[in-house]
């Protein structure tokens, strides 16, 4: 599931060189092996509304809701963390929880009866019209990342937004614990894949699948705030030389959404890769990507002036070399812990709205 076509800490130890890829700051260009390394960001602190997400360890297991919307019309699908799917931490990556949120959304499809059994979740009415899923945005909460070879049991129901979206939910829980790890929800529209734009929901296709609507969605407290676009102007690090290559594209034949993420976290400093870890995030595709598309990443320091935890946010904007905008975005990092399967003390609040 892609993005659509139109808008619908501490210093680091070690270096790494990426001669592709430029990377430029406020205090001029720095490639490759200079990213990140002294104490400190070193960059202008801006200010701009962050995520609002509050530290609040009493939504960690909303059990009663979640248990009301799993006897409902949800469905449950494990994954083993394999050891090709963990980053430099040993842990899972983002791209690979946005890869068990697509996979289980067809799994979710296929066990509902509501697709015909293709790789793109599309129901016999899209087929019809040609018509395929993409999401226009995406929010994530991680509570803790799994470890390599942990079992998580990823939850995922269905829900309402507007007479042409539909809403995906997820609930990420350790198999064996049972403990809420991350919750994501996102909002996908229908593209025509022949003409590549935007489609309004036809009647029939709605049909196939309301009946499977919970009323319950996954609350994610600032996924309602705008993300301002970042320019040149106002970025604190730019990234070039990123380029979309065939193993990029998807069964569409655009970039798969995860390799979104990889680009805007190109632009993130070295020292807070190696110092803190992805706590929140929120995506607003803005149009799709193609092969061999020539792109930026520019990430913009925010500080809000609520933040007593020393994390650290930034507004991100993928873009093209020729300055059409592909996505805005907004992440929250958090110091790593000590250990870092606590992190209870770090939990942001995220909860199922009843309407």
């Amino acid at each position: 599931m892609m993005a659509p076509i139109t808008a619908a800490s501490a210093c680091a130890f070690h270096t790494v060189k990426l001669p592709s890829q430029n990377y430029t700051t406020k205090e001029g260009i720095k490639r490759g092996t200079n990213l990140g390394q002294g104490h400190g960001l070193g960059v202008k602190r801006a200010f701009c509304g962050g995520l609002q997400i509050k530290a609040n360890a009493r939504n960690y297991n909303d059990d009663a809701k979640i248990s009301r919307v799993a006897s409902i019309s949800s469905s449950r699908q494990n994954f083993t963390i394999r050891s090709y799917e963990v980053d430099a931490n040993g842990a899972a990556s983002v791209e690979t929880l946005m890869n068990y949120f697509q996979s289980s959304m067809i799994d979710h499809g296929k066990t509902l009866g509501i697709h015909n059994n293709n790789l793109n979740g599309s129901t016999n009415e899209m087929i019809k019209r040609n018509l395929v899923w993409v999401y226009s945005e995406m929010q994530l909460f991680t509570y803790r990342y799994p470890k390599w070879d942990d079992i998580v049991e990823v939850e995922t129901w269905l829900s309402s937004e507007g007479k042409n979206a539909l809403r995906l939910n997820w609930s990420v829980r350790d198999f064996k614990t049972n403990q809420v790890l991350n919750r994501a929800s996102s909002v996908c529209v229908l593209m025509n894949k022949l003409t590549r734009k935007l489609f309004k929901m036809p009647e029939e296709v709605r049909r196939e699948f309301e009946s499977h609507i919970v009323n319950f969605r996954m609350i994610i407290e600032g996924e309602d705030k705008k993300i301002p676009k970042v320019d040149d102007t106002t970025a604190d690090y730019i990234c070039t030389g990123l380029t979309s290559k065939w193993s990029d594209i998807d069964i569409h034949f655009h970039v798969n959404n995860a390799k979104y993420i990889s680009w805007i976290l190109e632009s993130i400093p070295q020292s807070i890769l190696l110092n803190y870890e992805l706590s929140a995030m929120s995506l607003k595709f803005k149009r799709e990507c193609k092969i061999d598309s020539k792109l930026q990443s520019l990430a913009e320091v925010c500080s809000d002036d609520n933040n007593s935890k020393n994390n650290v946010e930034y507004n991100h904007m993928l873009r093209s070399e020729d300055g059409v905008e592909i996505l805005r975005g907004r992440t929250q990092w958090r110091p790593k812990p000590t250990n870092n399967f606590d992190n209870f003390n770090h939990v942001p609040e995220a909860s199922i709205k009843d309407f």
